[in-house]
């Protein structure tokens, strides 16, 4: 039977969480990513994954709600977690645009040496002048060279961890790029992995033919049977050009799981839960990331504006921009007229993140249909609460996979490469 891989993503500062339930911790005491992370590893899950925030999002000229709670970095909390946990993998989301590949390779290779061989890197890219006023060279990155300097950033770092021999000896480097250009000596030896694992999050033509040709994960929000499975065949189908074997990249869709005893039950609570996460307030947050203006006058649990979206608007700042918002409009308009429903409404149904819903049997049997058809090779489940979220998850949907076959019992080998299957890179001297 194809083995399923899980990963857990620490929920952070999105409308994913549900703030207001009591059981709702903090984003910043170490005890909340501890928690999480140890259900994790009690689960045999396969990587704990952190996101990134470079700057606060800003809406209508005011910080984001959300982001009031902070955004610490990432790579600082894992070097952490690497000391509370054994075999759990441990990534972190690293922006590509605005670090430099000696630092951020030194930093990666250490956080792999102190786990013993569990670091990975999730790579994101830029062109976001407003997140590049924090640094340096600001918002100099045009959009359409954003994967050209990350695949070279990815490549830098595979030198500079290859430019120690296995057996401990190290090597100078050099490297003349279109991004890059440097030389010198890396300090920190070759890390049990070789490499960290390389994780890539983007769904755009580029961003597949990155994940092609460069990582070992890919991150995708494709949660339904068929987009799984179209996207899973597109993607392993781009391998071959890079010399590269289907099972060298695995497809890792982000999820959410509802539990109840019973279907009925998990689909009332799926409701509940989703009723929370819109709330008025991020109702009209969500319409005005699509319309780009401000729409506080209208009534949430009224009809969608009969105006078109600002396509030229800056009222948010800091998050992913809507690809086509004359088109998402459309799309809202015709399921509100179609079904009756206010603003509000239209949210829930619209910006719902793929889940699986139901008793821990069904779960576990659709989990399994997925990896099964080749929709997935495993999943991310993102959970809606800090940091208790994983918690029944693993009690009580991974004790049926493994006594169906489909998930590991135990893990059989300490390195997050051990525990997606791939082999360690050939060293290259």
């Amino acid at each position: 039977m194809k083995q399923m891989h899980l990963a857990a993503h620490f929920p952070g500062v999105n409308s994913t969480t549900v703030w207001t339930d009591p059981r709702s911790r903090s984003q910043i005491d170490f005890s909340s990513f501890e928690h999480l992370a140890r259900t994790a590893e009690r689960g045999r899950f396969d990587f704990f994954f952190l996101a990134e925030g470079l700057r606060l999002r800003e809406h209508n000229g005011r910080i984001h709600d959300l982001d009031v709670v902070g955004r610490p970095e990432s790579l600082t909390v894992l070097n952490a977690l690497a000391a509370v946990t054994e075999r759990l993998g441990l990534a972190a989301t690293v922006n590509a645009t605005f670090n430099e590949p000696y630092e951020l390779a030194r930093r990666l290779a250490t956080l792999d040496h102190l786990s013993a061989g569990r670091a990975a890197w999730n790579v994101v890219t830029s062109s976001d002048a407003f997140t590049g006023e924090n640094f340096r060279r600001g918002g100099y990155l045009d959009r359409a060279d954003r994967y050209t300097r990350a695949a070279e950033f990815v490549a830098t770092a595979r030198e500079l961890w290859d430019s120690w021999t296995p057996d401990g000896t190290s090597r100078p480097f050099t490297h003349t790029g279109q991004h890059f250009e440097i030389s010198g000596e890396f300090t920190v030896p070759r890390s049990p992995q070789g490499h960290p694992v390389v994780i890539q999050a983007g769904d755009s033509g580029e961003g597949r033919e990155f994940a092609a040709s460069a990582a070992d994960v890919i991150f995708t929000r494709h949660g339904t049977l068929e987009a799984g499975r179209a996207f899973y065949a597109d993607v392993k189908a781009r391998l071959a050009k890079y010399g590269r074997q289907p099972d060298d990249l695995k497809i890792m869709p982000g999820v959410t799981v509802v539990l109840g005893d019973t279907d009925a039950e998990a689909q009332e609570n799926a409701a509940e839960i989703r009723r929370l996460q819109v709330s008025p307030q991020n109702a009209i947050l969500a319409l005005e990331q699509v319309w780009g203006r401000d729409l506080s006058s209208y009534d949430p649990d009224g009809p969608l504006p009969d105006i078109d979206p600002d396509l030229g608007s800056d009222l948010v700042q800091g998050r992913v921009r809507v690809a086509d918002p004359l088109a998402v409009a459309a799309k809202w308009r015709a399921l509100s007229e179609a079904k009756g429903l206010s603003i509000r409404r239209t949210v829930i149904e619209s910006t719902a993140r793929q889940s699986f819903i139901g008793s821990p049997e069904t779960v576990a049997a659709d989990l399994e249909k997925f990896v099964a058809t080749d929709a997935a090779d495993g999943f991310i489940l993102v959970p809606h609460l800090t940091p208790g979220g994983l918690d029944d998850f693993v009690d009580r949907v991974v004790p049926l996979l493994q006594e169906r076959g489909a998930f590991r019992s135990e893990y059989t080998g300490s390195t997050l490469r051990s525990h997606l299957g791939l082999v360690e890179p050939v060293w290259k001297g």
